[in-house]
């Protein structure tokens, strides 16, 4: 009768030094045949004397293959130390590395081995912030390190730290900032008009445009123009509608007056212009209402003026707003413009007080609007005549939410407004910000020098 295989005394298996439990016959790890392995010795254990550790008894072991045959191990060569040989038994040449850069000189003339050559140096610390984008660098007194590459001409660099690209996903390469989109701070100024947007501190985009611009009428005599569009944000493509209506307006301004249009009839003409630029993106292929059918048109409002000789003309359609703050303070500004709101009307109907109804949730819900789904364009426009220089203030509500009084609005202008309409416009906007910046913010400021003749409005 043949017999099973007894397992071999050991605790570990010899092919795989898994641990093995009494009684096993394989290996359960993997699945090594523990009948083969030779009786194990009797225990000698191995004591470290003087850090010499004595032969074990009872076991002749070879003598390494690699020893001097004193059991003594042959000395360890590091694989550069040695020669190479090809397969013929010729000696290999030593590989030959590029040039290195020129060393420091506290650097050593020749480097250790086992250094690569073809890594540029790397800077022994790294900045932990990012310069504040709104401060300008300033030029070192001492040579800062040149980056590994610096960034092409054409490419963007980013904002934060100054030295690396920006990618096509708006990132830096270099320290992973995201850099802000084109429109979420424009700035422009033209002649004496000056404009600035701001995303804010809520949103995800900002959803308002401008446009503004000089030209002559034929008479020669300067005229000033500023178009603010504020997007509807429960609509489809706020941006864009805000961004078409603005242009739209604009352009059609600076095309009638150098023709002789009134400016009143020309501010007319201009927001029939911009609601039909925005109705054109409602043309959308059916298949694309098909997916979307909750989705309304693009919509947006729109405020404007024009200044010219002493004539001040505003138009609107929404509750963007036109104020007048006159150069000498010690005279009352004005708010030239109505709402059209939820709030309005409850005023003007005489249902509520002005405080009562902006108070409630439902003021700002507007009844009037630029879009394929407006129920009767009804575009507003006025002429004023103002009897002394002053500024015109054309923005959006998020501005004038943290300034809604005229009174309120004249303080938070700058008194050199008049004379540098983009730091003032700038403080505006900053104005809104420092309030809690719940909405996109823009503003426009146009200088009116008033002439000798008397105002009244025409």
């Amino acid at each position: 009768m043949s017999q099973m295989p007894q397992q071999a005394a050991v605790p570990k298996c010899p092919s795989c030094e898994e641990p093995l439990e009494s009684g096993d016959r394989f290996c359960g790890a993997c699945g090594y045949d523990l009948s083969v392995v030779p009786a194990r010795p009797e225990d000698s254990p191995t004591l470290a004397v003087n850090g010499a550790v004595p032969a074990p008894h009872g076991v002749d072991w070879p003598t390494a293959r690699d020893s001097d045959g004193h059991g003594r191990p042959a000395p360890v060569h590091a694989a550069a130390e040695l020669p190479g040989t090809d397969s013929g038994g010729s000696p290999l040449l030593p590989p030959q590395p590029p040039a290195p850069p020129a060393a420091p000189p506290s650097a050593p003339a020749v480097p250790a081995p086992g250094v690569r050559f073809d890594r540029p140096g790397e800077p022994e610390e790294y900045p932990l912030q990012a310069p504040d984008p709104r401060q300008s660098p300033e030029p070192a007194a001492t040579a800062a390190p040149v980056p590994p590459a610096a960034p092409a001409a054409a490419a963007k660099v980013c904002v934060a730290c100054r030295a690396g690209r920006v990618d096509d996903d708006g990132y830096c390469e270099n320290c992973g900032h995201a850099q802000p989109r084109e429109r979420d701070h424009m700035e422009q100024e033209s002649g004496p008009v000056a404009a600035v947007s701001d995303r804010g501190l809520r949103h995800h985009r900002n959803e308002d445009a401008f446009s503004v611009g000089c030209t002559a009428l034929p008479d020669g005599a300067p005229a000033s123009v500023a178009i603010v569009c504020d997007g509807v944000s429960s609509a489809t493509r706020p941006d864009d509608a805000s961004l078409a209506a603005s242009r739209a307006a604009g352009e059609s301004l600076l095309g009638a007056l150098p023709r002789g249009t009134h400016p009143q009839q020309a501010m007319h003409d201009a927001i029939l212009a911009a609601s039909r630029a925005v109705n054109a993106l409602a043309d959308e292929p059916a298949t694309a209402r098909e997916q979307a059918p909750h989705q309304n048109a693009p919509a947006c409002t729109l405020v404007g003026a024009v200044v010219t000789a002493g004539l001040l003309v505003v138009g609107w359609v929404g509750d963007s707003r036109v104020y007048w703050v006159p150069a000498d303070r010690t005279t009352p500004p004005a708010r030239l413009t109505e709402d059209d709101s939820w709030a309005a009307q409850m005023v003007a109907a005489g249902l509520m007080s002005e405080a009562e109804a902006y108070a409630d949730e439902r003021a700002h819900a507007i009844t009037g609007w630029l879009g394929a789904d407006a129920y009767e364009l009804e575009p507003h426009t006025a002429s004023f005549k103002p009897d002394r220089p002053g500024v015109v203030v054309v923005c959006t509500d998020g501005l004038w939410n943290y300034a809604e009084s005229a009174e309120e609005m004249a303080e938070a202008m700058p008194l050199d407004a008049a004379a540098r309409p983009l730091h003032g416009a700038r403080v505006l906007v900053g104005h809104a910000l420092d309030g809690g910046g719940h909405d996109n913010v823009t503003v426009a400021l146009l200088p009116f020098p008033a002439p000798p003749q008397g105002a009244g409005s025409a």
